[in-house]
């Protein structure tokens, strides 16, 4: 299989992947980062969800495959050098974060400490009944 000509234009690391910030195509808020090997970004690109590369796991991450929470792509974005992709998601149940947050990035550094800025929307034990 031959891969898309709009590939060769993107920057992997030395272990075949490309960092990727999930944004919200409502609110323009950041959900999260992550990564995506080749077959990830290509997969997303052809149906238009979210796929990553988890590297705990070391394989496709569908997100949403567990929690229901799935992300919905309605453009995608290549910085200057090509080695940063961003994601603009309709992200399904406002909840992207694993610690049941709208976004993985609910804490803000003040006067040297780290503070929580927002609420578990549903809990881990509820979106991930194992």
């Amino acid at each position: 299989m031959n891969n898309p000509s709009w590939l060769s234009e993107l920057t992997f690391t030395d272990r075949g992947l490309i960092p990727v910030i999930a944004q919200d195509a409502n609110s323009h808020r950041i959900l999260m980062f992550a990564w995506m090997n080749e077959e990830a970004l290509i997969e997303s690109v052809e149906t238009g969800r979210a796929v990553y590369w988890s590297r705990s796991r070391q394989k496709l991450w569908r997100k949403g495959e567990e929690s229901g929470h799935q992300q919905w792509i309605s453009e995608i974005r290549l910085d200057c050098d090509g080695d940063v992709v961003t994601l603009i998601v309709e992200q399904v149940g406002n909840i992207a974060c694993h610690t049941g947050r709208e976004s993985c990035f609910f804490r803000v550094l003040k006067n040297g400490e780290w503070h929580v800025t927002d609420s578990v929307i549903k809990s881990p034990e509820e979106i991930y009944k194992k």
